[in-house]
């Protein structure tokens, strides 16, 4: 089969690799239909997450039908349209029994697309089926459906809901975006007063709006500034970082109020400075996490009955062999526009279910 292979810091390829088959009992091999490009595929690419090797398959995202099963799989099977999630739990260790499922000591969380093979490609196999994988619901099963493996859960459970967003609320998003809109738009589950997007890129400023930001700020014009404006020097009740450098979560803690709440989502490669000597005296919570797909079932019932604007988020579609070029359009995002990308097309059958 094909597949996009990482092999060094700034270098992959879209090649032929060999079929994946089932390694343990819980496994599935799943035919994939649409993959999608994260940003953290772009940290992998440029060399910040370094246990990543050479010659893995990146990618942690996608929909597929499920070709074959191991033993031990009872939640699925051969046939079924799945959505595949970016965290892979094991289902059994503490954390997984809290569902702090990306916290998995018993072989999962992050492990698709880092250290073993992931989802941009023909097929892929993945570990811990029943819990790794979730059915598509007949009215989910477009495209936009592959935005539930990761950006949607990763800015509902780790901006939203960590942010404790409540009703009137003002919540300023810095970083509009994948999963600064995804925030936008999970944020408005719970009735905020207003919505505030900030963001260098024109473009991704209007579709915070479309999303359904009420106000947005280019992040070099003082957005802070605009956040007092707004509410007569308060300060916003609830900030998401949803970028990941040290001056956007900076900004984050000159934007909240005091008692208000900062929920970091970004993927930070760099050392951010934390100002207590600022900080301190304001009771300001300050959260953290990565994403532990607990939502994705409560994302997927929105998503079907048309209440999760998903399809505004994909400005790009491509077939699967024009991954290399979707990498290129997706890491110029200022340049090209893109927001998220939707690459699918036709498959071969796998050879070793031929045989």
């Amino acid at each position: 089969m094909k597949a996009l292979v990482f092999h060094e810091p700034g270098r992959i390829s879209w090649q032929e690799v060999p079929d994946p088959d089932l390694e343990e009992v819980t496994d599935a091999i799943v035919r994939i239909d649409t993959v999608t490009i994260c940003g953290t595929d772009l940290h992998i690419l440029n060399g910040d997450v370094p246990d990543v090797r050479p010659g893995t398959v990146l990618g942690h995202e996608a929909l597929g039908e499920v070709v074959e099963t191991g033993e031990d799989v009872r939640g699925v099977r051969p046939g079924d349209r799945v959505l595949i999630s970016c965290i892979s739990a094991c289902g059994h260790c503490r954390f997984c029994r809290e569902r702090a499922y990306g916290q998995c000591r018993g072989g999962g969380g992050w492990i698709l697309g880092r250290t073993v093979n992931g989802t941009q490609a023909e097929y892929v196999r993945v570990p811990f089926a029943d819990l790794s994988m979730h059915p598509l619901p007949g009215t989910a099963e477009g495209p936009e459906a592959v935005l539930l493996a990761d950006i949607f859960p990763t800015a509902y459970e780790v901006g939203v809901l960590n942010g404790r967003v409540g009703p009137g609320d003002t919540v300023a998003v810095v970083g509009a975006g994948p999963i600064g809109l995804a925030a936008i738009a999970t944020a408005e589950f719970f009735s905020p007063g207003r919505i505030i997007a900030v963001d260098y890129a024109t473009a991704r400023l209007d579709a915070a709006k479309r999303i359904g930001a009420d106000a947005v700020a280019s992040a070099d014009e003082d957005p802070e500034r605009l956040v007092d404006d707004l509410t007569e020097g308060l300060g916003a009740d609830v900030v998401i970082e949803a970028v990941g450098t040290p001056q956007s979560f900076e900004t984050c803690t000159r934007m909240v109020r005091p008692g208000g709440r900062i929920a970091n989502v970004g993927v930070h490669a760099r050392p951010a400075t934390l100002h207590l000597e600022e900080l301190w005296i304001k009771n300001v919570t300050i959260t953290t996490g990565l994403v532990d797909t607990y939502s994705t079932p409560t994302l997927l019932s929105m998503l079907a009955a048309g209440r999760l604007p998903a399809s505004l988020l994909i400005t790009h579609v491509f077939e699967l062999d024009q991954m290399e070029e979707a990498y290129d359009v997706f890491s110029r995002a200022t340049d090209t526009g893109a927001i998220k990308i939707a690459l699918g097309g036709p498959i071969r059958p796998l050879a070793t279910r031929e045989e």
